[in-house]
């Protein structure tokens, strides 16, 4: 599990296609620190499973179907991407539960810049909608967000110069692909409904 608070930003650095997965090794500094062969790591939204690191970064499988889900379809050396280890019992819980299990792809749609942040609009698959509020959290790119604006199927977010420097989101572009991720809560409480 993870808080959607990114810790740093990656780079991949080396992909290896294989008959139905994907190798995918990653630059990283912060994330190393304590990082072990099979911890769970949250890149770009994505929870994969670190099979091999060594100073420069780690190594994980991405599987077809995790490939056919997510944004990971279309990486390619050089990309950046958004790094979170998994929770700990002394991890500040700055974000909202964040399972690395994503929902859809979404589509960048537009960035306004002022002075101080960026207004984003994202247009997220249609039947996930049903999962988001205003002012309830949402999660592109495994970052953790707040829902300022439903509009049909786009929701737009302030970014703070701090998201803007240190994730993806700064640099994304109109017709970007992202993860999504809807908040696991109102799943549970969407499921708990069809036993009433």
């Amino acid at each position: 599990m993870f808080t959607g608070i990114i810790e740093e930003l990656g780079t991949v650095t080396g992909i290896t296609k294989q008959s139905d997965a994907l190798r995918l090794t990653i630059k990283g500094n912060m994330v190393l620190g304590d990082l072990k062969r099979g911890d769970s790591i949250s890149c770009s939204g994505t929870c994969l499973t670190a099979i091999e690191i060594d100073e420069n970064g780690f190594t994980a499988d991405v599987m077809m179907e995790t490939i056919k889900l997510t944004s990971l379809m279309e990486v390619v050396v050089g990309d950046p991407i958004n790094l979170e280890r998994a929770m700990n019992a002394q991890t500040r819980y700055g974000g909202h539960v964040v399972q690395g299990h994503i929902d859809g792809v979404g589509e960048f749609v537009s960035r306004e810049t002022s002075e101080n942040w960026d207004w984003v609009r994202i247009r997220i698959p249609r039947e996930l909608l049903r999962y988001v509020v205003m002012k309830g959290s949402i999660t592109f790119d495994g970052i953790s967000l707040t829902v300022n604006e439903i509009s049909d199927d786009v929701i737009g977010l302030s970014l703070i110069p701090e998201t803007l420097q240190v994730t993806t989101l700064g640099s994304k572009k109109p017709g970007s692909k992202v993860n999504v991720e809807v908040d696991v809560m109102a799943k549970h409480i969407e499921r708990l409904m069809e036993f009433k």
